[in-house]
């Protein structure tokens, strides 16, 4: 079991106290909490992207290049490549370059935002979300997985005999997620290339997570990659901890009623009642985190959204002490426990390039016994 943190990257008010911090003092909280998540010993740290206020991280790779040299251990991940709005020739010369950079420690998660404007600040109709996902990551992936490349489609020039570059490391393509809240053909598509599908479930009941990771899997096994208990499911979530409930539930409630996704709705209590977001103590979280599994199954990654709605850098800071420290080595002994020896560890680029070398062994080998 993989876990870590997210980040949307939001700018906003301190409830408790009126200040806002400038883009710049937000850019570089972002990067001391992926330091940090990496000192308390979490596995990944993951960046969102958007493209309009109150949000600032426009530039993953740029974020993510900086921090793999800052380094050594954590896998450095997106908790949305805008597939929809970014050239896919762009995003396969960017990513295979973090991932030489990062000497592999890169995946990334592919997703059509939640920002309608988006579409047209880029010159795509948002009518076209589906179809501009499934098209540009078909070509990405065949420019990941051949070198030279012939193409055309709808919604960009076509190409002729094109080479990306650089090549992916080890020749081997960064591992990617398909993130889906709702839309049931982003599941689809994730289960027809056997990648992995991430639920980030903070909104939804979890009625509703179940059923898109159901249909994820159940469509991972028609396509025949395995099992449909084997196919590569995450989960996102947002948590805040103190030693007792109480405390926790006192601090947080003023930044859950403001916060800009999820404020002036529903009370703090209702949305923990009828979401995943879990507010209370450090073993509160680990039992709520631990149940997610009765709901979808084993599954191999979970991030937490730390930093959102005006915390301030040094609570988020102490937040992530608590999860290294009191929440992480018991989720990962329980899941490990848990988990049959039939179902995966999360991707890594080291078991890509051996499960590739394997396969190349064993085509060598039938080539041989055929002659």
């Amino acid at each position: 079991m993989q876990v870590g943190i997210f980040s949307v990257g939001d700018v906003t008010t301190d409830p408790t106290n009126g200040r806002t911090p400038s883009e710049a003092e937000r850019i570089k909280a972002m990067v001391t909490i992926a330091l940090k998540a990496e000192e308390v010993g979490l596995d990944v740290f993951a960046t969102g992207e958007h493209h309009n206020p109150p949000f600032v991280p426009s530039s993953p790779t740029t974020m993510l290049g900086y921090l793999a040299a800052r380094t050594e251990r954590l896998i450095l991940s997106t908790a949305t490549t805008l597939i929809t709005t970014n050239d896919p020739v762009k995003i396969a010369e960017d990513y295979a370059m973090l991932q030489h950079l990062a000497g592999g420690r890169v995946d990334l998660m592919m997703g059509r935002g939640n920002t309608g404007p988006v579409y047209p600040w880029f010159g795509q109709d948002i009518r076209n979300g589906i179809p501009l996902a499934v098209e540009n990551y078909a070509l990405l992936r065949r420019l990941w997985r051949e070198d030279v490349v012939s193409w055309e489609g709808t919604f960009r020039t076509p190409l002729q005999s094109f080479t990306s570059v650089p090549r992916p490391l080890d020749g081997v393509a960064p591992f990617v997620w398909h993130g889906s809240i709702r839309s049931p053909e982003i599941a689809e598509q994730a289960a027809y290339y056997g990648d992995g599908f991430f639920h980030n479930n903070i909104f939804w009941p979890m009625e509703h997570t179940r059923q898109m990771v159901a249909l994820y899997r159940r469509r991972y096994e028609h396509y025949g990659h395995g099992q449909a208990d084997q196919a590569i499911v995450g989960l996102g979530g947002q948590v805040f901890m103190r030693k007792n409930s109480q405390d926790a539930v006192r601090e947080f409630r003023p930044y859950f009623d403001n916060a800009p996704v999820y404020g002036h709705g529903p009370s703090l209590e209702d949305f923990t009642e009828q979401t995943p977001l879990t507010v209370g103590s450090p073993q509160e979280v680990i039992e709520r985190t631990l149940a997610f599994r009765e709901e979808v199954g084993d599954y191999q990654r979970q991030l937490f959204l730390m930093d959102h709605a005006g915390l301030p850098l040094k609570t988020v800071l102490e937040q992530l002490d608590i999860l290294g420290e009191q929440v992480v080595p018991v989720l990962r002994k329980e899941f490990d426990a848990r988990r049959p020896a039939h179902v995966p560890e999360a991707p890594t680029h080291a078991s890509l390039v051996a499960a590739a070398s394997a396969t190349a062994s064993q085509g060598a080998t039938t080539g041989a016994l055929s002659r």
